[in-house]
């Protein structure tokens, strides 16, 4: 994929030294060589919004967050790397998504963590494929238990119409559900900050039925956070993995302007990144992190107002890697961030040798 370094400029405090640098100072291209890191990729698409009847205009919001992202200072320990983007200009969205996954996949063998910008939410289907791809070669005789978590006024559990083709940004979870019930997988969705102004009751039938962890955008308050952390925790402690996935329209409109849905309620921020740090936090038998892959969709720049929320979704990035960096700092040469440590007693040799092959 083509990358594009030019994007990576800020401000330099030459008289700080190592102390005052900011990202864009110790970015750099991602290939197979390089140690593990935090890899990020975009995905630009706002196929599946037009599909699903949104606002266009998504496709260009990787490169904004990048610019938002480049000044904010370096917080974190793990080497960054820009590992390009994958474009959807034909309108072949499927074909897009499956270049994202196996653009996730192979970051995940290489040992980094994929954040993925988006891109309408179609992104979620293409991130989630490159996870399972993962687990499957590297435990292809284990079922993982992967957790969904995804920040998001709206379910995106529509059922698409036909075939794989006329997926959308509304469809990704129900595509999700449907690849886990045809492979007899569990399929273990959150979705918090929903607002029932925005989603039918089909929806919310479909989400029972699914057995998905809800939580309203009205439910989340400061007096009710901890109520909230502690269903979230219930839910993490049954997954060997996360994946994170978070729509800029879950934040109020006020807020986010730039989205494909605005939302009239929303959840305020610090609320959201409270639970991030808690998903982030949540760790296996062995003290390793769950979360294995994150990614923000839905970002419209066409209708940012003063880049609120280009800043906004670079602080969630910003967040996302600091709250990684901990765990890498304590880690061995010899740990292998792919080695799915909490599966090892359900593998059987063969398998534990394929994840061996690959430190």
């Amino acid at each position: 994929m083509p990358i594009d370094m030019s994007v990576w400029q800020g401000r330099i405090d030459k008289e700080d030294g190592d102390a005052g640098r900011r990202i864009h100072q110790v970015v750099s291209k991602l290939n197979d060589n390089v140690e593990k890191g935090i890899a990020l990729f975009g995905f630009c698409t706002d196929e599946g919004v037009r599909r699903n009847k949104g606002r266009v205009g998504a496709k260009a919001s990787p490169q904004i967050i990048r610019q938002a992202l480049a000044n904010l200072p370096l917080h974190h320990a793990l080497p960054f790397y820009d590992g390009g983007d994958v474009d959807c200009d034909d309108g072949n969205l499927v074909e897009a998504q499956q270049a994202v996954s196996n653009t996730v996949a192979h970051a995940l063998q290489h040992r980094h963590f994929p954040l993925v910008l988006g891109g309408g939410h179609e992104i979620a289907w293409a991130s989630f494929q490159g996870l399972a791809a993962h687990c499957l070669a590297c435990h292809p005789h284990h079922v993982p238990r992967i957790g969904i978590i995804n920040f998001d006024a709206h379910y995106d559990l529509r059922t698409p119409s036909g075939d794989a083709v006329t997926g959308s940004s509304g469809t990704p979870f129900s595509q999700i559900a449907d690849w886990c019930q045809t492979r007899q997988w569990p399929f273990l969705y959150a979705c918090l900050g929903v607002s029932r102004s925005s989603n039918t009751q089909t929806l919310f039938n479909k989400a029972d039925t699914l057995n998905v962890l809800t939580v309203e955008d009205t439910d989340i308050a400061p007096h009710t956070l901890n109520n909230v952390a502690q269903s979230l925790a219930q839910f993490m402690d049954s997954c060997d993995y996360l994946y994170l996935t978070i729509d800029m329209d879950v934040f109020p409109a006020s807020v986010a302007p730039g989205v494909s849905a605005p939302a009239t309620h929303g959840v305020d921020y610090p609320l959201v990144e409270h639970l991030i740090k808690q998903v982030l936090s949540a760790k296996d038998a062995n003290g390793e992190q769950k979360i294995r892959l994150a990614d923000i969709a839905e970002f419209n720049p066409n209708y940012d107002i003063d880049n609120h929320t280009a800043r906004l979704a670079a602080r969630l990035v910003w967040t996302i890697t600091r709250g990684l960096s901990p765990r890498q700092a304590k880690r061995t040469d010899n740990t292998r961030f792919d080695s799915h440590q909490i599966n090892t007693a359900h593998c059987d040799s063969q398998d534990k040798e394929r994840c061996d092959d690959r430190s």
